[in-house]
């Protein structure tokens, strides 16, 4: 009998939770949970007996927060303005969550969080609190790191899966950054990524980094899509290499990778920059199974045109189930579920705010 997945939709206006029972075919939905709240990330934490869910909600009244729940959205603790703070003497103060990312198998307690503005913060109690990682806050760099259209974020947190105190992170803008001791120091990684809107295109740092993925198995290996341009490194980041030949467009948002099969990404294309809806507005996921060599369009069950809108950095995924459901959302409300790796697609919901991030999982 298949295992429940749990589907969480964050939008510009809460959070919805959906439950399928038979791999994805149907669904549940409850919501809006922290109702006209933006809830940019979610976690489904698997790292303990009872799954967690950590949420980053932000209110236009009371300012962002992290909202925590222990039975699968059923209740929620009340989310702490002030669990992800600012120490005094940094003059600055959080805007919002984008990114919850659990720490590694041999730290189960650990959670990270980026934030805006770009600033890393580390929580060993599960995400009931946060440190600022000053390392990173006060790297010389920082100063010159400038917001991109969608601000100024740390939104992809990838620690190593066994090397401790190694881990990527990744920023709009101002590029990739790795440590390897734990946060203490952090070096630029962006060799070979360009930024065609800077007078030097191929800089140390200041890229626009969209997102970066890996897959735990082949952890030195990294796919990332930038502000123009789909990349992948085969060296942990020290440099990167172009993947974007047979793409319709080198721009987009999400990046996301197969659970079971280290080759296989995910992209969503869009026109360009200026431009920001697939290419003749129809609705395509692209998928490549050899690491960015070659892409084919996914589109059984999807729109065939009319389909101006678009999918978001963290609106992306793809859950751990044997068959490998990938899901995402649009920002004109739709959420779409692509079963058996993306062969066949449905729409699983509509008419739901703005969405900006999907996550997915069993949960027994």
């Amino acid at each position: 009998m298949p295992e429940t997945i749990l589907l969480a939709v964050g939008t510009r206006k809460g959070l919805w939770l959906g439950r399928s029972t038979d791999g994805g075919g149907a669904w549940d939905f409850t919501g809006p949970h922290h109702p006209m709240t933006g809830v940019y990330s979610v976690l489904i934490d698997k790292r303990r007996a009872e799954p967690r869910v950590l949420a980053g909600v932000t209110s236009e009244h009371f300012g962002p927060a992290v909202a925590a729940s222990d039975d699968l959205g059923a209740s929620w603790g009340e989310p702490q303005v002030a669990v992800v703070a600012f120490p005094k003497d940094a003059d600055a103060s959080v805007e919002r969550v984008w990114q919850l990312q659990p720490g590694a198998a041999h730290e189960p307690d650990t959670v990270y969080a980026g934030i805006e503005p770009s600033a890393l913060f580390r929580s060993d109690d599960g995400g009931r609190s946060f440190a600022l990682v000053r390392g990173l806050w006060d790297h010389p760099h920082r100063p010159h790191w400038t917001p991109g259209f969608g601000g100024m974020a740390i939104h992809t947190v990838l620690p190593h899966p066994t090397v401790p105190g190694d881990m990527t992170v990744a920023m709009s803008t101002g590029g990739v950054y790795r440590t390897y001791d734990g946060g203490v120091t952090w070096q630029a990684s962006n060799t070979g990524i360009r930024a065609y809107f800077l007078p030097d295109e191929y800089p140390e740092f200041g890229q626009c980094v969209h997102k970066i993925a890996r897959h735990p198995a082949r952890p030195d290996r990294l796919f990332l899509q930038n502000h123009h341009g789909v990349y992948r490194s085969d060296d942990g980041g020290a440099t990167w290499q172009s993947i974007a030949d047979g793409l319709p467009s080198d721009f987009g948002f999400p990046i996301a990778v197969h659970p079971h099969a280290p080759d296989t990404v995910f992209a969503f294309p869009l026109v360009a920059d200026a431009m920001r809806f697939p290419p003749e507005g129809r609705c395509r996921v692209y998928r490549s199974d050899d690491a960015g060599e070659t892409w084919e369009a996914l589109s059984a069950g999807l729109p065939e045109d009319g389909f101006w809108t678009g999918v978001m950095r963290d609106a992306l995924t793809v859950d751990d189930t044997p068959e490998a459901n990938v899901y995402f959302g649009t920002r004109s409300g739709e959420v779409y579920v692509g079963r058996d790796g993306g062969a066949h697609w449905h729409r699983v919901a509509e008419h739901l705010p703005d969405v900006l991030c999907v996550r997915a999982a069993t949960v027994g």
